[in-house]
């Protein structure tokens, strides 16, 4: 973890606080320790140094004009260290001062002690990453150099990962799986359920939250990659007909999908409420470059305003603080009961609005509201450049304050530890989970091979 001295431009008490707090992670999508350290995962095409550079990173290259080809080149399993670092040259100067590119070079400062990365001292990266992937790595990464307690993950390749590690990677039950229509078989495999209708459908569902309810953080739909989030509250006989259509192999048409879909989505969010699981929704900006529909994601707010009035027994976090639509997120955190605003992500797309989000939450809503960091990536080395990215920005936030007349420097630390974790230990009922968790049942068995349709 940093060393406990002030970020320059903040109040020094604040600092030293804030480097002394741990994070609740609440949201990453790491895979497995083991996978990584055997390179048996699909997320990654090669397992070495740059994978810092294979996760939003990327885009932001993309976006400067590095060529398609020279992103297959960086992730080639069998490129030696410098032609990698010649695959990225003329652009790295372009992005590394944006959020995505801040992240990854103090990832790299903090972790492998390298100030400054080129092409003389890619080698050293090369060979400095390597020696740290070994049994155990996750933790010293996460708890000690990124001052992590938890992290809440939302696994890209099951819907939900029996892992191996529950009470440092606690796992979300993926909605996106069980609300997605065409996913069917995928998720009804492992329950030992045949779909021949859509009560079946219903057990199906049934089944993953009565054997992992229990031991889920909440469970996470990001949707809002392709669809609009005005899920309406479909009844099941308006969607028998065209699912079991479906069933028979018939192609759905759009109306039917939607229909199904959202018929779906509300049957998983009671569900999560009956186990008392908050809902996580994408909000906001989409990762990725060249396909993101600005009037679908600026309709966002007023249709997540009209989730929360039909639920309102249910905890809905809302995740990225609906960037760059974040002013209305601080409005329906102000108005809504059952709205919490999950600052995952936000401080790597734009670092000064999530310091003036953050400061308009804490003067407009109460502060049990809000959730300040998760770091959202696949890679767990990246989780340590954005953490120091979060905490700085905290700092610099509350001293801003402090500075301003808004709050007294006591009223400012006593804000630390509930924005960095004690919102997220009531929110997710950690104290309760984690007994749990150090017990789970497939402890010490063969992981099951669900596989995830996101």
């Amino acid at each position: 973890m940093e060393k406990t001295t002030p970020y320059e431009g903040s109040d020094m008490d604040i600092s030293v606080r804030i480097r002394r707090t741990p994070f609740v992670d609440a949201h990453e999508h790491l895979v497995e320790e083991e996978a990584r350290i055997t390179g048996m995962t699909d997320l990654f095409p090669c397992n070495d140094w740059s994978v810092l550079f294979q996760h939003y990173i990327d885009s932001d290259l993309l976006v400067a004009g590095m060529p398609r080809e020279n992103r297959e080149r960086l992730t080639s399993p069998t490129a030696e260290p410098y032609e990698k670092w010649r695959a990225i040259e003329p652009w790295w100067p372009l992005v590394q001062n944006t959020g995505y590119g801040l992240a990854v070079r103090l990832a790299v400062e903090l972790l492998y002690d390298i100030r400054v990365f080129n092409g003389t001292t890619v080698k050293l990266l090369a060979e400095r990453f390597q020696q740290r992937i070994q049994p155990g790595y996750y933790r010293g990464i996460l708890r000690d150099a990124a001052g992590i307690e938890s992290c809440q993950v939302n696994s890209l390749e099951r819907t939900f990962m029996t892992t191996s590690q529950p009470c440092l990677l606690m796992q979300d039950i993926s909605l996106l799986d069980l609300h997605t229509p065409e996913g069917w078989q995928s998720v009804a495999k492992p329950t030992g359920i045949t779909v021949r209708c859509l009560a079946e459908c219903h057990q199906v569902i049934d089944w993953w939250f009565a054997a992992y309810g229990p031991y889920a953080v909440a469970v996470k739909s990001q949707a809002a990659y392709r669809r609009s989030l005005d899920f309406e509250d479909i009844a099941a006989e308006e969607v028998e007909a065209p699912y079991q259509r479906m069933l028979n192999g018939d192609a759905l048409n759009s109306q039917d999908r939607k229909r199904i879909e959202d018929h779906l989505f509300w049957y998983g969010v009671r569900k999560a409420t009956e186990y008392d699981l908050p809902v996580k929704l994408h909000t906001g900006y989409l990762a990725g470059h060249n396909g993101m529909p600005m009037a679908r994601l600026a309709a966002g707010p007023g249709e997540i305003t009209d989730l929360l009035a039909r639920a309102p027994d249910t905890r809905f976090v809302l995740m990225h603080i609906g960037y760059p639509y974040h002013e209305a997120m601080i409005a329906i955190a102000k108005h809504w009961h059952n709205a919490y605003i999950d600052m995952c992500w936000s401080w790597i797309i734009n670092p000064e609005a999530s310091m003036a989000f953050l400061k308009g939450m804490i003067l407009a809503t109460p502060r049990n509201k809000l959730l300040t960091f998760g770091g959202d990536y696949i890679a767990v080395e990246a989780v340590v450049g954005h953490a120091a990215l979060a905490r700085r920005g905290i700092a610099l936030s509350l001293s801003s304050l402090v500075r301003d007349g808004w709050l007294s420097r006591s009223a400012a630390i006593e804000l630390i530890e509930p924005l960095m974790r004690g919102n997220a230990h009531r929110l997710f009922k950690l104290e309760a989970l984690q007994p749990r968790l150090a017990s789970a049942p497939w402890l010490g068995t063969p992981r099951s091979g669900q596989a995830s349709t996101s």
